[in-house]
């Protein structure tokens, strides 16, 4: 059995948890409305303030729906309960972020200065200069454009410069010596 496709999800107060037709679950909560369409083979009820997710038989692919089915459900949950968010930081000499109404700017060593657009549901915040914050209530998404801005100037190995998650080690590299 799954470990955590059978541990229940709780419902903390002020959610709403509806599952319709084809497992369309939607949850409503204090920060937003998340919806998603899982797996229909699987069976997801609501049973006194907790959700459970039960599959039907022990195929490899119902095993794998399993976790995964329950892990989306809770991590909707935890996002309009309290929202997710990723710390970046921008490193190196003369590199900088700005925002601008809902683009933020980033200087990076380019020619020219990268402008990126915040998504619906997404909100970057500066704290600082070299410190950018992206929430969200979607997991999913807070990641995905965390990632972007990232890939703008990913983290060299030799001084470190780039855009780095705040919990990201680098792995530094020795440079070239000179000639004796």
């Amino acid at each position: 059995m799954s470990r955590i496709g059978k541990m229940p999800i709780a419902v903390p107060a002020g959610v709403t948890v509806t599952i319709a037709e084809n497992n369309k679950v939607t949850v409503k909560g204090p920060k937003g409305t998340l919806e998603r369409e899982l797996a229909p083979e699987l069976k997801i009820e609501e049973k006194d303030g907790h959700i459970l997710v039960t599959r039907p038989n022990d195929l490899k692919r119902m095993k794998s729906l399993h976790g995964l089915t329950r892990t989306l459900i809770n991590n909707m949950v935890h996002g309009v309960t309290e929202g997710y968010e990723k710390v970046l930081e921008v490193n190196g000499v003369g590199y900088r972020a700005a925002k601008q109404g809902k683009n933020l700017v980033l200087n990076l060593g380019y020619s020219h200065p990268v402008e990126m657009v915040d998504p619906e549901g997404i909100e970057t915040v500066l704290d600082g200069q070299n410190k950018i914050i992206v929430k969200g209530i979607s997991k999913e998404k807070v990641g995905q454009y965390a990632a972007e801005i990232r890939d703008k100037r990913r983290p060299e190995p030799y001084k470190g410069k780039g855009i780095k998650y705040a919990d990201e080690v680098i792995r530094r590299k020795v440079g070239k010596t000179g000639k004796k």
